[in-house]
């Protein structure tokens, strides 16, 4: 038998370096899923001397005392969060008076050198898109405050967008402001504010999330700070026929004996951002929650840390476009382009696919595990 053979593109290659290279692979973890992955370099540590692995242990001691003065740390954070939040409110509240068209702002306070003016007004393909986008909207050069605000967050927001339905946007219109409130107990609340619309009588609506900061004891070293385990949303007085959150289907219905029809009406759920406000419960064996539920909730606490983390405090940045939630940037968008579109030239291999929801950065990060069960609390009424 020879010892070379023709590869997929037409060389020669020889026993010995395939060889080689299937040894390579054996000998870099990174090219294997992350369970096969702790199993190798589980199997690696029981194979060191006795004396190294007990050093191996003694490591390990050190890293839990680690994590005791992270958790304690982070919850200082949390302390200081709450502090810091009472500072910060007071340049929310002049915001919301400058969106919502209370207060005029100052010629010198509305100086900023504008980002336009760096940029190529004439680049053919900003402006042919801008042309395209059906969603930019003319105002009145007389316009009071700043049209639409929250709704054009949401919607620059790939996250938030998706939770948006058509027949939301009247409503999300009317969102004037978003807060969020701290508690004492490791919790914290995003208040939504209202004018007075044609849908519900609430002024607030809210959103409250529960954060636990401790280390398991089955799993310590997965602990990586707070993580948000439960939230609570609450009741929403929808006026009568205005419940966006359902929707109305006809069914005709035969009698089996006398042979009449008749038309019976049934409400069933809908997709609404308003759905927001009223999380799946959870039961108390969290093993026999559904994954859809889990899926939901995976996503909410996701929201629930991103409004908290980046929106409320940058929201005008997310409005003009300095800063944007998508995970691709440009450049790897072109490079996943250009893969695509080249073959291949060498057969290399492939590290295993990450899977899982897209990652939750800060102190205060989400959870997708958790359990919730308490009843929504009321909101207040105009």
């Amino acid at each position: 038998m020879s010892n070379t053979e023709e590869s997929f593109d037409g060389h020669e290659s020889s026993d010995g370096d395939e060889k080689k290279a299937y040894e390579s692979i054996l000998s870099n973890p990174s090219y294997f899923s992350a369970t096969m992955k702790r199993m190798l370099l589980k199997h690696m540590v029981k194979s060191l001397p006795e004396a190294a692995q007990k050093r191996v242990k003694a490591l390990k001691n050190l890293q839990l005392e680690f994590l005791k003065h992270e958790c304690m740390f982070f919850e200082e954070v949390y302390q200081l969060e709450r502090k810091y939040q009472e500072k910060y409110q007071a340049i929310a509240d002049k915001r919301k008076s400058i969106v919502n068209g209370d207060y005029e702002p100052t010629n010198e306070e509305s100086e900023f050198k504008s980002d336009v003016e760096d940029e190529d007004e004439d680049d053919a393909m900003i402006q042919e898109r801008l042309k395209s986008m059906k969603s930019i909207q003319q105002y009145d050069a007389n316009v009071n405050g700043i049209p639409d605000f929250w709704l054009t967050i949401f919607r620059n927001s790939e996250l938030l967008n998706d939770m948006i339905q058509p027949h939301d946007e009247t409503l999300l219109k009317h969102l004037i402001d978003i807060k969020i409130k701290y508690d004492e107990d490791l919790s914290y609340t995003l208040e939504f504010h209202f004018q007075p619309n044609d849908y519900f009588t609430d002024s607030v609506l809210t959103k409250k999330y529960f954060l636990r900061c401790k280390i398991d004891g089955e799993e310590p070293f997965e602990f990586e700070g707070p993580e948000i385990y439960k939230c609570t949303g609450c009741n929403i007085n929808w006026k009568p026929g205005k419940n966006i959150t359902v929707k109305t289907i006809k069914k005709k219905q035969k009698h089996k004996a006398r042979g009449q029809v008749r038309t019976i009406s049934k409400q069933v759920p809908t997709d609404s951002f308003f759905n927001f406000f009223n999380p799946p419960e959870v039961p108390e064996d969290e093993n026999k929650l559904d994954e859809e539920s889990q899926n939901i909730l995976a996503t909410d606490f996701e929201i629930g840390h991103f409004l908290r983390a980046r929106i409320i405090p940058r929201a005008v940045l997310f409005y003009t476009g300095d800063l944007v939630d998508d995970d691709e940037s440009d450049d790897d968008l072109e490079e996943e382009e250009d893969e695509m579109s080249e073959e291949e030239e060498e057969e290399t291999p492939e590290p295993a696919q990450k899977t899982g929801a897209r990652k939750i950065k800060g102190p205060m990060k989400g959870s997708s595990g958790g359990k919730q069960g308490e009843n929504p609390a009321e909101c207040q009424q105009q």
